[in-house]
């Protein structure tokens, strides 16, 4: 099989595409030309030539009018187009395909087709992001287009194996998703999850605004509560101010919790020996 994209400078855009088609039909000849017989002979072709045709495996988005957009508004960029046909297949299942088009590929359609999907509040400081780590192999002026390949291979070769853990991290998340789901429905009080293990939640809580902490254990033996957070770092509940910072006794003495070990300074985060004791932070936190 060959895989056509474009020759020239590389963006996140075209590695991301190469990759998931190579995931999808295995191993194949890439080729990186601008040559319009190539691309018309070729068998996969991505970021170029001016085509959005999925049945013929035609997988560009530069054409008048691009290539469509999703419900959100984020425009289809090449990667989010192949993965929009090959992603189910990969990823083991829709939900599992949806969530990796979320966290991957909506992010890298959006800068590629120009669309700012943050807000930064700091002059000339903003998320370092796996599209400036790809960016960052940019040869100079002075290489030849046989460094480029070599380079946009090395690229591909890294997005495959990133792609690969993030579809097995999708599996588990969903799994474990649904084990804080059942754990809210079952919860006395709905103002404080108690959970049994430590699990992912943050998604499940984003629309769930009655849940204001989470308790859970963790692996060294000691029990966290932490305050449910929406944008940002704005706790829904906060600690109280008097706690930020305490340890040990002075915390002890300050919450009447003679288990309890730390509260975080940020004041969304505390520590107690027992579950109990972080549950008993937790209910003075809501009643303070």
């Amino acid at each position: 099989m060959k895989i056509i994209t474009h020759s020239g400078s590389f963006q996140a855009d075209d590695i991301f595409a190469v990759a998931i088609l190579i995931l999808a039909i295995g191993e194949s000849q890439v080729i990186r030309t601008r040559d319009k017989n190539q691309i018309a002979a070729a068998d996969y072709v991505v970021d170029v030539g001016m085509v959005y045709d999925p049945a013929k495996n035609r997988f560009d988005h530069h054409q008048p009018g691009g290539a469509g957009e999703r419900l959100n508004g984020i425009p289809y960029a090449s990667c989010g187009l192949v993965w929009k046909k090959f992603g189910e297949t990969l990823a083991g299942g829709k939900e599992e395909m949806e969530l990796i088009d979320t966290i991957l590929m909506q992010p890298l359609d959006a800068h590629d087709n120009g669309v700012s999907i943050a807000d930064y509040h700091f002059k000339n400081v903003r998320t370092y992001s796996i599209i400036d780590f790809l960016y960052s192999f940019l040869p100079s002026l002075h290489e030849s287009e046989e460094d480029l390949y070599r380079i946009f291979m090395d690229l591909v070769t890294i997005a495959k194996e990133l792609l690969t853990r993030e579809i097995a991290k999708a599996k588990s998340l969903i799994i474990d998703e649904a084990k804080v789901r059942k754990a809210l429905e079952t919860s006395p009080d709905k103002r404080i999850l108690i959970l049994s293990e430590e699990l992912p939640w943050k998604r499940v809580l984003s629309d769930k605004p009655e849940v204001m902490f989470v308790v859970y254990p963790r692996n060294d033996g000691k029990w966290g509560v932490q305050a449910v957070q929406d944008v940002g770092y704005t706790s829904r509940q906060s600690f109280p101010i008097a706690w930020g910072g305490k340890t040990d006794k002075d915390l002890e003495e300050i919450t009447g919790v003679s288990d309890a070990v730390f509260c975080h300074r940020g004041l969304f985060f505390a520590v107690a020996e027992t579950k109990e004791g972080v549950i008993k932070l937790a209910e003075l936190a809501l009643n303070s």
